[in-house]
């Protein structure tokens, strides 16, 4: 078995895919892509990616997209720690989280471009910089949010949006590990593989205090992660100290106005 892994170190989808691996306890051959120097763009990679995303995975040369198909992938390759529970009913209520990813992704997405990414966009490069930045992305749909988050930041229409797929999976989330330690019971599952990532983005960011008081179960969980082998193999060994900190400072100017507005959307929800 011979597994190639094209992913970003800050790519969260990438992020979850690395988690997996570890906890299947796999080799795999690196392909870094730099996300900010928009080397997912190169033609040689949309050769493997006609979307120019990350991860892909190559399995024996085959091709494997999409960050929760690659998971179910690989945990087939092996017996060894399966992450899919056993059970006709556990596995549906876990492929239902795989495909809440990608609207729980698209949040993600929303809440780093308009507030660090944002800021670090801005700053960095001037206006044509950025449209040409822009242009180069091949799905319309994503070219327009994100212009329009750099635009709008947390004025963003997406912002709102995104504020009740976020609140939704933190009220799942508590609701469930009110009954056991993890979210598919007391056992470790490929459920708290696939969104690993996700929570630990937005505590990257600054943004804890959107569960920390109403939803503090997914705090716990989190920490529970972390404590885990596969999060420094997966995550931890990607993200250089300086540039997280970095991340947090700038996530801490921003989030009286994050709390604002969370504030005000639960208040109203």
């Amino acid at each position: 078995m011979e597994l190639k892994l094209y992913h970003g170190g800050f790519s969260v989808c990438s992020a979850k895919v690395r988690v997996g691996l570890a906890e299947k306890n796999f080799a795999w051959e690196s392909f870094p892509i730099d996300l900010v120097a928009g080397e997912q763009f190169d033609p040689n990679y949309l050769k493997i990616n006609r979307n120019g995303v990350v991860p892909s995975l190559i399995d024996d040369g085959t091709v494997i997209t999409e960050s929760s198909i690659i998971l179910e992938h690989i945990d087939m390759l092996s017996p060894h720690n399966r992450l899919m529970p056993a059970g006709r009913m556990l596995q549906s209520a876990t492929r239902l989280w795989l495909l809440r990813c990608l609207e729980i992704h698209s949040a993600i997405n929303t809440m780093t471009f308009s507030t660090v990414n944002r800021h670090n966009i801005l700053t960095a490069n001037t206006p044509e910089q950025i449209a040409d930045s822009i242009a180069k992305i091949p799905n319309p749909k994503a070219a327009a949010k994100r212009r329009d988050l750099l635009d709008n930041g947390l004025a963003s229409a997406h912002v709102t949006s995104d504020f009740q797929v976020l609140a939704t999976l933190f009220d799942d989330m508590q609701s469930a590990l009110e009954k056991s330690t993890w979210l598919m019971g007391n056992e470790y599952s490929m459920a708290d593989t696939a969104v690993i990532a996700y929570i630990d983005r937005l505590d990257r960011l600054g943004m804890a205090g959107m569960w920390e008081e109403r939803t503090p179960k997914v705090g716990e969980w989190l920490n529970a992660s972390k404590s885990r082998p596969s999060y420094a193999e997966g995550i931890e060994k990607f993200t250089p100290i300086a540039s997280a900190e970095k991340t947090h400072a700038i996530g801490a100017q921003l989030w009286p106005e994050v709390k604002q507005r969370w504030d005000d959307f639960l208040a109203n929800r």
